[in-house]
């Protein structure tokens, strides 16, 4: 899929099929029913962290 996007077949950030967007979708929505408040919590204080490291580089 990398070559595509460099080559220009497919840009970047295009679902391959809507099919597939919308299943992603909703699966993103069952995962965050899942979690409780303490582990969505969690998995954002890392992705922040992450995020804030980027700038060190």
């Amino acid at each position: 899929m990398i070559a595509k996007i460099a080559t220009g077949e497919i840009e970047d950030g295009e679902p391959e099929t809507k099919a597939a967007a919308a299943l992603g979708k909703r699966g993103g929505k069952a995962r965050a029913a899942s979690l409780t408040p303490q582990q969505r919590s969690e998995i954002a204080r890392l992705a922040a962290e992450a995020r804030w490291k980027k700038g060190d580089r």
